[in-house]
């Protein structure tokens, strides 16, 4: 509506100018050219206001549409893609790349309709309005076509290298921001400062040769489209003089030639939306397209007369040849206590990651399951049934920037009251801190639990995990940072929650042996494979491993 209104406008100016220059005219004959022509532009800023309405809104709704999918994909993947890809550059594509979609999707739509449809109805205008002129005018428009093809294809691969750029910004920043604390402890604010600076550089070195490329491009497109305009004054002024022309021809023409520019400039304008578009779209597509790399099955029925986790054979290897846990045979009773005793590296977090299946291991055999779960093959347990079994504490406690109640409730039912959320704070002997703020537990933590120490981090994260009621309780090391007195506090209400409660089976790992002494069975890893396991007094009797670690943590205790 608005470019048929548009290629009419000039119809009317031709009318009226006809009339003045034919110097025999009344007031009225000039009133209703120019009536119609303010109707025509009052027609034209409400279909703008239309087009901008549903076109944009339409490219808004899509972008966040696409958004949602593409968040809802990246919950799906796999641990091990995160492994892969940085968070910056994921950040990236959910922004920058979505932008760039929805301007190709709305703006682009638009300068690909005005380019199609004003350029189409322009020339078969002119043309009939006067052949000759018209073939001439035209000669510069197959060269601006040319032209326009060729930087197509520069402009996506310089667009492909400035996306890439704003990514690896993207990484540098969030690295640094994540990790505050450090860069402020070891004053290293200069060098992150510089590795800011030099990927600030490259992005804008990017973007400038876009700039330089857009700079050559539209005075290059204007100057052609000039030389139109000078090709119709010299050949429609003559015609004009001999008489095969009206003024008010000559002057319709040139309006649709000034309005002849914004189609080839709105060609240059859908070259690089659309390109834009393109690879951003291609970016998010190649993480829309990632398939998780471990799938879960359908299987819900299980044998609780079965041990609970049974491991058989069960080996992996990060990088070929080098494995981390190592045949690896194991049986876990419902409501038993597990320990797992270990040197930095044996293979303890990569045992717990096999068990919840964060990562595939296999058997000794390379083929088939080594992990069951009440009998049933890890790998044929639905994904969610089975991680809902679980209640994970690692030792580098995650916390979300919200409030410690929240954060000790938001993984348990959702109908879980404060009393039980108050009852897991006390278990993990987090209650008695609430006193120091200002809030009490509904203070908020900020972000990655930043206004907590490491004790209360670990604390919030057991405390989350007893609210969990989940059936098998594992805690990686995750008392680490809790002074002694506490940890036989947190230990005792753990073990007295094992005992009241026998479908609890709980995996303690820890390297201090007192952490492990209540435990009914205790495996001590070493390289990936079980070096000795049996019960506390089996081990200790043993003289192996686990008792020479008893003797010296109580001789450094005795000590102290």
């Amino acid at each position: 509506m608005v470019n048929a209104a548009n290629v009419i406008i000039p119809q009317f100016m031709r009318r009226a100018i006809d009339i003045i220059t034919g110097g025999n005219f009344v007031l009225r004959d000039i009133i209703i050219p120019a009536a119609s022509m303010v109707g025509l532009m009052v027609l034209i800023s409400a279909g703008r206001f239309l087009w901008r309405f549903f076109i944009n809104g339409a490219a808004r709704r899509i972008e966040a549409q696409i958004r949602q999918n593409l968040f809802r994909h990246l919950l799906s993947l796999s641990y091990d893609f995160y492994q892969k890809n940085k968070i910056g550059d994921l950040m990236a594509r959910a922004t920058n790349d979505l932008n760039a979609i929805r301007e190709s999707i709305g703006m682009g739509i638009v300068a690909l309709i005005d380019s199609v449809v004003m350029l189409t109805a322009i020339l078969i205008i002119i043309f009939i309005q006067d052949t000759r002129t018209a073939a001439w005018a035209v000669i510069p428009l197959p060269i601006i076509t040319i032209f326009i093809l060729f930087f197509g294809k520069v402009i996506g691969k310089r667009f492909r290298r400035s996306h890439e750029a704003y990514s690896s910004m993207s990484d540098v920043v969030q690295e640094s921001f994540a990790g505050m604390r450090v860069i402020k402890s070891f004053v290293k604010e200069w060098w992150f400062i510089k590795k800011f600076s030099e990927s600030n550089d490259e992005y804008r070195d990017a973007n400038m040769a876009l700039v330089r490329l857009w700079g050559i491009f539209f005075p290059l497109v204007t100057f052609l489209s000039g030389l139109t305009v000078l090709i119709v004054l010299l050949v429609g002024g003559i015609r004009v003089i001999e008489g095969y022309m009206t003024p008010g021809d000559l002057v319709a023409l040139f309006s649709y030639l000034r309005m002849l520019i914004w189609p080839l400039m709105g060609a240059g304008f859908v070259v690089n939306m659309i390109q834009r578009g393109a690879i951003s779209l291609s970016r998010i597509n190649d993480i829309m397209k990632t398939v998780p790399s471990i799938q879960g099955g359908d299987e819900v029925s299980n044998d609780d007369e079965k041990p609970i986790i049974e491991l058989k054979n069960l080996s992996f290897e990060y990088v070929e040849g080098k494995p981390v846990l190592e045949d690896i045979s194991l049986s876990i009773k419902k409501g038993s206590i597990l320990g797992i005793l270990g040197k930095t590296g044996s293979g303890k977090s990569t045992l717990i990651k096999a068990i919840t299946r964060m990562i595939d291991p296999v058997n000794n055999s390379g083929t088939g399951s080594s992990v069951y779960i009440k009998g049933i093959e890890s790998s044929a347990w639905d994904l969610e049934e089975l991680r809902q079994l679980f209640a994970v504490t690692p030792q580098d406690s995650y916390l979300f920037s919200d409030s410690i109640k929240n954060n000790i409730g938001y993984a348990g039912d959702s109908e879980s009251d404060e009393e039980e959320l108050g009852a897991a704070a006390t278990k993990a002997a987090m209650d008695k801190d609430f006193t120091f703020f200002k809030n009490g537990w509904n203070a908020l933590i900020g972000e990655r639990g930043l206004t907590l120490s490491g004790g209360q981090k670990q604390r919030t994260a057991i405390a989350r995990s007893i609210a969990a009621n989940r059936e098998i309780l594992i805690l990686d090391d995750s008392l680490s940072a809790v002074d002694a007195e506490t940890e036989t506090k947190i230990l005792e209400n753990l073990f007295n929650l094992s005992r009241d409660n026998a479908s609890v089976t709980m995996i303690l790992i820890s390297h201090r042996v007192s952490t492990l002494a209540r435990a009914d069975h205790v495996i001590v890893l070493d390289k990936g494979a079980i070096l000795e396991q049996g019960s506390p007094a089996e081990l200790i009797a043993l003289g192996g491993s686990y008792a020479r670690t008893a003797a010296l943590q109580s001789l450094g205790k005795d000590d102290g």
